[in-house]
């Protein structure tokens, strides 16, 4: 089914961060895409940064890469993962973006000798930007979550332009706020009210109001909130605490979202529904087998910086009717002294050794990888771990005393981890490392090829170091197996142990991975976790 004219629906949080936008994005997406329409995720984000690329994750979560290299914002994941496609740079509106690109024009003559101001030149290039992005992706909907708070400033100039933008074409906006208890069954509604009130006073009236809360909306309060907000009751809804984000789009469902979203786009109503959906949903939920992984990692406090990794286990696990339970390990732990790998990784099924920059908790990684080595430990090793599994192979394998990366000790006598040749003359850090999409060819009769089934592979990088090719020939005598490379041959994507299951690529693959298209080498490791531990 695709519409005649394109719809606009912008989600608004109110009263407080990290509320999941993201996830009612992705949800409300999935709804409309499973009655056969074509839906375009938008974000804005009023940080001046460009982009997210120089962010550090315990401040802002996980930079999330797109195909086109873009380093965005981790709900495009979210997005990514609900909706099986794949997004692009434009799909990420951000503050600095926007006045990088007002700046320069004005730079260049384009305002004509106007003073540029907010209004209009700003908020006519976030319009004339959102509408490009749906007719370029050739959208029936447009979804628009707007970051941050509503009464944030950083965002103010937005919320103008998605005001006036409602004037010219259909615009349906969705407010997401919180609705807390200060005792068992007394939900308080009066911050919602505040908080819609700020909203209207915009003079932007939201048509349909989602609530968070700790325990079950009821009756009373969704009165009280159609009452003093000027929203229908039906159009109240409740977005309750659930076992796994995958359940939202049938939870809403059930409260008659769907209908009342095509009513509201003046969309009609078609058969399809969430079938398939649901089914994967249902393995999430009611899995035969359950396995402990650990991961190793130096963001541990922080566990949105790894929160693609914990969903490709949640796809990986569904397809093999497994649940897998993530046991953190802060690595440093062992580099301070306070724990040895094998206490830290007691009772675990399988390793996975992901991204990361700098020195801190290295050591204890490689100790970590040692140790699933000679255990036999399933470990699957994301970019910066498969650097570390070349490091611990050179040191424990092949007599390399001290051999390590140059980013940690670039007076070692071994760099086996070295600058890729372009990085070294880069001078700025922002979108300048080896980025987005790129192919590689697997060698056949090795575990990563046995995980894709195929040759030709493409997955998505973010790095400035690579396996140093003056190391390879010793690295591969010694028994160590390079199953993946790029295709002129330059760069070395995958390696593994020639024993057991240990598999690391110089990619990160859970960017890729989706509950209806699991990621192969996540797919292939909780397989292997699951028959070490038979």
């Amino acid at each position: 089914m695709r519409l005649k004219s394109r719809k606009y629906i912008v989600v608004l949080g109110s009263l407080m961060s990290g509320l999941g936008k993201g996830i009612l994005t992705s949800s409300i997406a999935k709804l409309l895409q499973s009655k056969g329409l074509k839906i375009s995720p938008m974000k804005f984000d009023g940080y001046l940064n460009v982009d997210c690329g120089t962010m550090n994750p315990y401040r802002h979560g996980e930079v999330f890469v797109l195909d086109d290299g873009t380093e965005c914002d981790m709900d495009f994941g979210t997005y990514e993962r609900f909706l099986n496609i794949d997004l692009a740079g434009k799909n990420s509106i951000t503050g600095g973006k926007l006045f990088k690109s007002i700046i320069e024009k004005e730079r260049k003559g384009g305002f004509l000798g106007r003073d540029v101001q907010i209004v209009p030149h700003l908020t006519d290039e976030i319009k004339a930007w959102v509408k490009k992005v749906g007719e370029e992706q050739d959208s029936d909907v447009v979804i628009v979550e707007v970051g941050g708070t509503v009464g944030d400033l950083e965002n103010g100039y937005f919320l103008e332009a998605m005001r006036q933008f409602a004037a010219e074409e259909k615009v349906l906006f969705m407010q997401l706020t919180f609705v807390p208890s200060l005792s068992e069954g007394e939900l308080k509604t009066k911050p919602t009210q505040h908080a819609n009130k700020l909203i209207q006073s915009m003079g932007i009236h939201p048509q349909i109001i989602v609530c968070r809360q700790d325990e079950p909306l009821t009756r009373e309060a969704r009165e009280k909130i159609s009452m003093f907000c000027n929203v229908p009751v039906a159009n109240v809804f409740d977005d309750p605490l659930i076992e796994t984000i995958y359940e939202l789009p049938m939870i809403l469902d059930r409260q008659k979202m769907t209908g009342l979203l095509l009513s509201e786009l003046g969309v009609e109503e078609k058969d399809e529904d969430l079938k398939e959906w649901r089914a994967l949903v249902e393995k999430i939920k009611n899995p035969k087998k359950e396995i402990t992984v650990a991961i190793t990692g130096k963001y541990t406090a922080v566990k949105d910086a790894y929160v693609s990794i914990k969903e490709a286990l949640v796809h990986g696990g569904a397809y093999n009717g497994a649940k897998v339970r993530i046991k953190w390990v802060e690595t440093s732990e062992i580099d301070d002294g306070k724990a040895t790998a094998k206490e830290l990784l007691s009772g675990c099924d399988g390793i996975i050794v992901p991204g990361g920059y700098g020195s801190r908790g290295t050591e204890g990684k490689i100790a970590c990888i040692k140790y699933a080595r000679e255990n036999r430990l399933p470990f699957l090793g994301l970019c910066y771990g498969l650097q570390m599994a070349v490091v611990e192979w050179a040191r424990h394998k092949t007599g390399m005393e001290g051999a390590n990366s140059t980013e940690i000790n670039p007076d070692t006598k071994f760099p086996v981890i070295d600058y890729l040749p372009e990085q070294r003359g880069v001078k700025d850090k922002g979108a300048n490392q080896r980025l987005g999409a790129w192919e590689c060819r697997l060698k056949k009769g090795t575990n990563a090829y046995g995980a894709y089934g195929k040759e030709n592979i493409s997955e998505r990088h973010r790095h400035r170091y690579e396996v140093n090719n003056d190391f390879i020939g010793k690295l591969e005598e010694s028994g160590l197996v390079v199953s993946g490379k790029s295709p002129d041959g330059n760069i070395v994507e995958l390696i593994e142990w020639p024993d057991g299951w240990g598999v690391g690529t110089q990619a990160h693959p859970e960017l890729k991975s989706r509950l209806e298209r699991p990621a192969p080498l996540f797919v292939a490791f909780v397989k292997a976790c699951i028959e070490g531990k038979k």
